[in-house]
């Protein structure tokens, strides 16, 4: 072959001529990869890693301190209807019940009551009280002895049917809540599968190209996840950030394979031959998915910049998935292509189609697809380049339209609200947290001293209480915590409000600016409010950060690529709008409440509050997928003497088979987390879907095109003074082939 060679071409030329090299490499990389890193152990991070400002410095003591890791249980005991108080005798037996049965279990200590000396809260109206006791053991593991004191609770209540008798508490929850959560995960991962192979049946019917994508990017994926356990001896990583790992490394691994087999495909629909198929897809889709990944890493490591440890995290799981996802795209890809050759292409699905339609229907026809150009995209083409203002103001003027409520967008801390669905312990604390206003979500002070026991530091402690009470927005319970070196004290009180609200927060300041200062000089304040406060704060400094450099970045990433600056401001701006677009989806449907019947949930009037940083960080990366694809090939159609206008109509026809599927297995992945039981992921699921689907179709095949006709030549203005700008091509510049063998030649595909 002569002439210039693209990094990603090289790369696919050498798997394809050494395939068996290229597959164990693979295989024993994944392997050994998998194994190791199961051996190494992922490290998560501690508590403090993922706060921010005065709850880390308080969270980091807390965590040097040596305190017993407790899990804490409390068990509600209301009456139903009003009549019984504490005082009554019928009450009494159903605490002492309560506190006989807990103790019989042998899992519990420190049973308090509101008939000890040191007696636990008890409501104005004497009506409601609470039962505390702590789980024996590890904190960590309490879990898993929580069932025997949940089931001796509910004995109880099924003794006093006029009483409330329900437990709830960090252990109950973690078991509760943590199984139906995890249920839901296993649920959605395997979901996921099933409709990915589904919709690469139906793009590609053949089983051999459907699966292949799967098995590339669950390798991927696994090879990933390995890696991340030595990573994250270094940069410790949230539990979450295998989940996101999985959805990003199945979304783009997918991606990436669909470009490059689409591309293999149909140049041997052309009759080219195998090798020289294999070629040209890796000149042309290799490098489109090498650009591609190149810009998702980049965007992905923004999230560094928050300095934010559960982002952090998710940067470094999403880039070692993307990079892997690339790696194994530009070698093993061509390599497997190059082994099954045409058998990738054995029609089961689609002959069994036009067998039973008698020859009359064919997933060609269904998919509009017809030597690799659609015919559906191909009449929506049309009307787009014949009146381009009118579909930029129409479609720009949709998605300015569904932008506008993001200005509305309100953030909020997860709250025991973001679990739907029917979960007693949930309204349990909110019964508790109706009864004893921030008692699920208090207030904690942290101090250090030489002795924290003292007599004049104890009154101290007593002169913080005094105060705290004193201003209003602070109630019982009240308690103190010593480790035992006897240097810290963790002072747990109540805060008015729901935790969340401007009650709280205005409850966190007045502790921070006038209680603490006073009382206790130079102790910290964190708790879940404080912690989301801190949060808050850190991530509006940090945001305009993160934006600048993924924007910045990603600008000059495209510039290099394709020597035009139109076309990278452009891709930018059209990026930012489909973002802005699924911002104002979210605000509309989880923060206004439209199609809460329809999916299932009750909204609590807030986007979580980390969730559009990392939507605008994933979006942003995945959607340059298809705007780098679809532009490669009208630039390497233009680079063949097509004009902009043809260049662009071929580019759009000749993807969007490619981009159609890409963009159903994404929307499909995606949707799978409105299933779970947490808003948060509800919100991540239908915000990703919407922003890829609303991308795929309104940005991708109306705006983009209409764009570029309206600009015409000028789509490829670059400034002499950018002139030094290497000349990368996005077509295959090999001379053409030798004539092929008969074995070689392929007839073109119908």
């Amino acid at each position: 072959m002569r002439g210039r060679r693209n990094i990603a071409a090289a790369i696919g030329g050498w798997s394809a001529r050494h395939r068996w090299a290229a597959l164990l490499i693979w295989i024993a990389f994944v392997a050994l990869a998998t194994v190791a890193g199961n051996a190494a152990g992922t490290v998560e991070m501690r508590g403090y890693e993922s706060a921010n400002g005065d709850s880390r410095q308080a969270e980091q003591i807390l965590d040097g301190a040596g305190f017993k890791n407790v899990a804490g249980e409390i068990v509600l005991v209301q009456s139903r209807t009003g009549t019984l108080t504490i005082a009554d005798p019928a009450f009494r037996r159903a605490v002492e019940d309560v506190r006989k049965a807990v103790e019989a279990t042998g899992q519990v200590e420190h049973v308090r009551t509101p008939y000890d000396k040191e007696p636990s809260p008890v409501t104005q109206d004497r009506r409601t009280t609470l039962v505390q006791f702590d789980m024996k053991g590890d904190g960590g593991t309490a879990e898993e002895r929580i069932q025997p004191v949940l089931d001796a609770v509910a004995r109880v209540q099924g003794a006093h049917p006029d009483l409330r008798v329900e437990e709830a508490g960090s252990a109950s929850a973690d078991k509760l809540i943590g199984e139906a959560i995890d249920k839901d995960f296993v649920r959605a991962e395997q979901l996921s599968l099933p409709i990915t192979i589904g919709i690469l049946l139906a793009a590609f019917g053949a089983l051999l190209a459907a699966i292949v994508p799967v098995a590339l990017a669950m390798t991927a994926i696994f090879a990933a996840t390995g890696l991340l356990a030595f990573t994250s001896h270094l940069l410790h990583v949230d539990s979450a950030t295998s989940n996101v790992m999985l959805l990003i490394g199945l979304a783009v691994g997918v991606d990436y394979s669909l470009f490059y087999i689409m591309r293999e495909r149909e140049e041997r629909a052309r009759g080219r031959s195998k090798k020289r198929a294999i070629e040209i897809a890796a000149a042309t889709s290799g490098r489109a998915v090498l650009i591609s990944g190149i810009t998702v890493i980049v965007a992905m490591a923004g999230m560094f910049l928050t300095g934010n440890g559960v982002f952090m995290g998710f940067a470094e799981g999403t880039i070692l998935v993307v990079l892997t996802a690339v790696v194994g795209s530009l070698t093993v890809l061509p390599a497997l292509l190059s082994l099954i050759g045409d058998k990738i292409d054995a029609r089961l699905v689609h002959g069994a189609v036009r067998v039973v339609t008698g020859g009359r229907v064919t997933w060609r026809r269904i998919l509009g697809v017809r030597g690799g150009e659609s015919r559906v995209w191909g009449a929506v083409m049309r009307p787009v380049l014949r009146h381009p203002l009118v579909s930029v103001l129409l479609a720009g003027g949709l998605l300015v339209g569904l932008a506008i409520p993001a200005f509305q967008l309100k953030t909020g801390t997860q709250t025991i609200d973001d679990l739907q669905g029917d979960y007693q312990i949930a309204e349990t604390f909110k019964r508790i947290d109706k009864a004893f206003p921030g008692g699920n979500e208090p207030a904690v002070v942290v101090v250090e001293a030489a002795d924290v026991t003292t007599p004049a530091f104890t009154a101290k402690i007593e002169d913080f209480k005094r105060r705290a009470l004193a201003t209003g927005e602070a109630n019982e319970p009240f308690a103190v915590a010593v480790n035992p070196a006897k240097t810290v004290a963790k002072i747990s009180i109540g805060i008015k409000g729901t935790g969340a609200d401007e009650v709280s927060e205005h409850a966190i300041r007045t502790l921070r600016d006038e209680v603490v200062p006073a009382a206790l000089p130079g102790a910290h304040v964190t708790g879940n409010t404080a912690g989301s406060m801190d949060f808050n704060e850190q991530l509006g400094r940090r945001i305009p950060l993160v934006f600048a450099f993924v924007l910045l970045l990603a600008f000059v990433l495209l510039l290099v690529s394709f020597r035009s600056l139109v076309v990278a401001v452009k891709a930018i701006a059209l990026n930012l709008l489909s973002v802005a677009a699924a911002y104002g989806v979210l605000v509309l449907v989880f923060q206004k409440g439209y199609g809460e019947s329809l999916l299932g949930f009750h909204s609590t009037g807030a986007i979580t509050n980390w969730l559009p940083l990392f939507l605008f960080v994933i979006l942003f990366g995945l959607s340059m997928d298809y705007h780098v694809f679809i532009l490669s090939r009208i630039r390497e159609a233009y680079d063949k003497g097509m004009s902009t206008e043809d260049a662009v109509a071929f580019g759009i026809r000749s993807t969007a088979a490619v981009v159609t599927s890409a963009a159903l297995i994404m929307v499909a992945v995606f949707s799978t987390f409105a299933t779970l039981s947490l808003l948060t992921f509800m919100q991540m699921g239908i915000g990703l879907a919407v922003a890829v689907l609303i991308d795929a179709t309104i940005v991708r095949a109306v705006l983009l095109p209409a764009t570029m006709k309206l600009l015409g030549d000028w789509n490829w203005y670059l400034p002499r003074w950018l002139g030094w700008l290497p000349r990368l091509s996005h077509g295959d510049d090999a001379a053409e082939e030798a004539p092929e063998t008969p074995e070689e030649r392929v007839p073109a595909l119908v």
